[in-house]
């Protein structure tokens, strides 16, 4: 049972994302700003940070996959960008120190990474009008800010999880 844990939780996420989407109101705080939820990404991140080595890369190829083929018309977007964000933050990580503050940022800098690669990807396949500054006031900025706050919800939960599933894997 434990073994099926962790497929289950990132499909809860990957469920939770849509769901959020359906029941935010389409102006918040007066404006029409574009808060899009990355928490499955997220939890990919922490999942690369702190459960077994290689297991957020490989989750990430398996949802990047999902991610295509149930929310976009173009395949290959998100199968390509789930799994290269988490090799980054996994590569970021080496460097860096593994607390709480740093996996926030370089989370933080992961679903940016994220969000740039699909607004890139959509302006050269000419699927976006959208300028860069609208972009970046619009969705970029409300984006970063509701993941911030939910890495900052769950940062903590996903670490003990992560790594007591590492722990078990090793022994």
């Amino acid at each position: 049972m434990r073994k099926f844990l962790l497929p289950l939780l990132l499909m809860l996420f990957f469920i939770i994302e849509s769901i959020f989407v359906e029941l935010m109101p389409p102006k918040v705080f007066g404006n029409e700003y574009i808060l899009v939820p990355h928490f499955l990404m997220i939890a990919i991140i922490l999942l690369t940070v702190y459960g077994p080595k290689n297991y957020g890369v490989l989750y990430g190829f398996l949802f990047g996959l999902l991610f295509d083929i149930v929310y976009t018309e173009i395949m290959g977007i998100y199968l390509c960008l789930f799994p290269l964000v988490a090799y980054i933050c996994y590569k970021l990580m080496k460097i860096l120190q593994t607390n709480i503050v740093m996996v926030t940022f370089i989370s933080i800098i992961g679903v940016a990474l994220l969000e740039l690669g699909a607004y890139e990807m959509n302006v050269i396949i000419n699927r976006t009008d959208m300028t860069f500054a609208s972009y970046s006031m619009d969705r970029l900025i409300p984006t970063l800010t509701l993941n911030f706050i939910f890495i900052i919800l769950t940062v903590y939960p996903f670490k003990r999880h992560f790594e007591k599933l590492a722990l078990s894997l090793d022994a």
